[in-house]
């Protein structure tokens, strides 16, 4: 099935996404978990041995709802990993 696109007409769908793009956050972080806007209180970082050099680092941030739930799949896989406020984490950046 086909539709019919007028040029210049933005796309069906993305009239909420570009409604998003162009409006300021609602907060300075938010969770990483897919479609969580919730404000992020906790980092947790992460590294794959498999793949990732020792000094390498991933950085995942997190709503109190959704911190264990983002720790657990990663210590599943057994990445080394470590839960730490984000608070600490700017501070840590700002030495």
């Amino acid at each position: 099935m086909t539709t019919e696109h007028t040029p210049g007409a933005p796309l069906p769908g993305l009239s909420g996404l570009l409604g998003q793009l162009g409006g300021a956050p609602e907060h300075r972080y938010t969770c990483s978990r897919a479609r969580c806007t919730a404000e992020a209180r906790w980092a947790i970082v992460w590294r794959n041995p498999k793949i990732h050099a020792a000094d390498r680092r991933k950085t995942w941030l997190a709503c109190e709802a959704h911190r264990d739930e983002l720790r657990d799949f990663l210590a599943a896989r057994d990445f080394p990993l470590e839960v730490r406020s984000v608070s600490e984490l700017e501070e840590q950046n700002e030495q």
